[in-house]
């Protein structure tokens, strides 16, 4: 009896033991995920000195043009810093998942970023509307949000948690005035696409046209998913403009310009920088010759002086990017790469702790010099960019060119 009372109480402490240590193991690495399925799989890392970081990116749908190379950039970004040993020492953990170019997913996912990843700060926000949406998700975890998209309604006002990398309306907007007024341009048409990127830019020309002697003859709206907008831009031709302004971003912006020259309209064409990568000129055709917008330099670096502060990072960028990925930089990659770096500093002197990583970003982010620009962040300035963030762009011949 007491042989078999021993034997039963060592099993019992077996039992006890194994389950303790199955308790305390953790796993490093999240479960792989295609971005198909709304993940990418995450970059593992060991241990408790870690840093998770998460992204929301439209790498499907509407969007994908924008949000693909904006989770490539944010992928290579992590392996290499990973490679070289993590950050300040913490390897990093990384979240990204594909919102499809749909709302609702990109506040679903960063819920889950927030709630069971766990991540101390998140990347994204491809398009403005989803960018928005999220907003608030960060404010109430008091997570910061780093959102690559354009709306001046992101930070503007300024949100506690909220920052962002991409030159938003209050900038891009002045310089198509300017380049207006410079060029006589006084009656025009006003395109945009309808949703929060065309809206907000909208306000924006509104705000500021009148006082340049500049006014709409005709303003009319197209859908994300335009396939015709002929019956419309038979309207303003109607109208007489002097020039045509589309504010939209790759996809529906080509179709629009493409049928504006199928029309036999040779009015100037001005658009946005939403149309600041190679698959705009792909999709548009001969029609892209000519159109004339405003974005950043990253497209003409090779055009830029030699004493342009920002040319060493936008070639660097450039070319990390296109030998790994295999075809063109963005300037919407690029935002991620700001936003990266930046983290990146904040990480170093602040930790891992989403309320010191805040602080770190407003209070240190300064005179950095990033493929977007060069950014000065403040308690009430959580973009930091400057007019100088931007180069006037001219399409000739399917290529970019640096309008002087």
């Amino acid at each position: 009896m007491k042989k078999s009372l021993s034997i039963f109480i060592s099993l019992m402490l077996l039992i006890v033991i194994a389950a303790c240590g199955g308790g305390n193991a953790t796993s490093s690495q999240a479960p792989a995920a295609t971005s198909n399925s709304g993940a990418s799989t995450p970059t593992p890392a060991g241990g408790s000195e870690t840093i998770k970081i998460g992204g929301v990116f439209s790498a499907s749908g509407g969007s994908s043009t924008l949000g693909k190379p904006q989770m490539d950039t944010l992928k290579m970004l992590v392996d290499e810093a990973n490679a070289a040993g993590g950050i300040g020492g913490k390897k990093i953990e990384l979240y990204s998942y594909d919102d499809k170019s749909d709302q609702n997913e990109a506040v679903l996912n960063m819920k889950k970023l927030l709630e069971q990843d766990k991540v101390s700060v998140v990347v994204g926000g491809t398009i403005s509307g989803n960018a928005l949406a999220i907003i608030p998700v960060a404010e109430k975890a008091k997570v910061p949000l780093i959102a690559v998209a354009a709306s001046k309604n992101i930070n503007n006002p300024t949100k506690t948690y909220v920052f962002k990398t991409a030159q938003g309306d209050d900038l891009v907007v002045p310089r198509v005035i300017d380049y207006l007024k410079a060029n006589n341009l006084t009656n025009i048409a006003w395109l945009n696409v309808d949703n929060s990127f065309g809206s907000s830019a909208l306000e924006e020309f509104k705000s500021l046209a009148p006082a340049a002697g500049i006014k709409a003859v005709i303003e009319d709206v197209f859908e994300p998913t335009v396939n015709d907008a002929k019956p419309m831009l038979t309207r303003v031709k109607n109208a007489n403009p002097q020039a045509i302004i589309i504010w939209g971003t790759t996809q529906e912006s080509a179709v629009v310009t493409k049928n504006v020259r199928e029309l036999g309209i040779t009015l100037p064409i001005i658009e946005s920088h939403g149309i600041a990568n190679s698959q705009f000129i792909d999709l548009a055709g001969d029609a892209a010759n000519g159109v004339i917008f405003p974005a950043g330099s990253l497209l003409v670096s090779g055009q830029l002086g030699d004493d342009n502060a920002q040319k060493k990072v936008l070639e660097q960028y450039k070319k990390q990017f296109e030998d790994k990925y295999g075809y063109a930089a963005s300037t919407f990659g690029g935002h991620v790469w700001d936003a990266f770096e930046i983290i990146k500093k904040a990480v170093e002197t602040a930790g891992t702790d989403p309320g010191k990583l805040r602080d770190a970003i407003e209070n240190e982010t300064k005179d950095f010099v990033g493929v977007s620009g060069i950014f000065t962040m403040s308690a009430v300035n959580h973009n930091g960019l400057k007019p100088d963030a931007l180069s006037m762009i001219e399409i000739k011949d399917k290529k970019w060119n640096l309008k002087k």
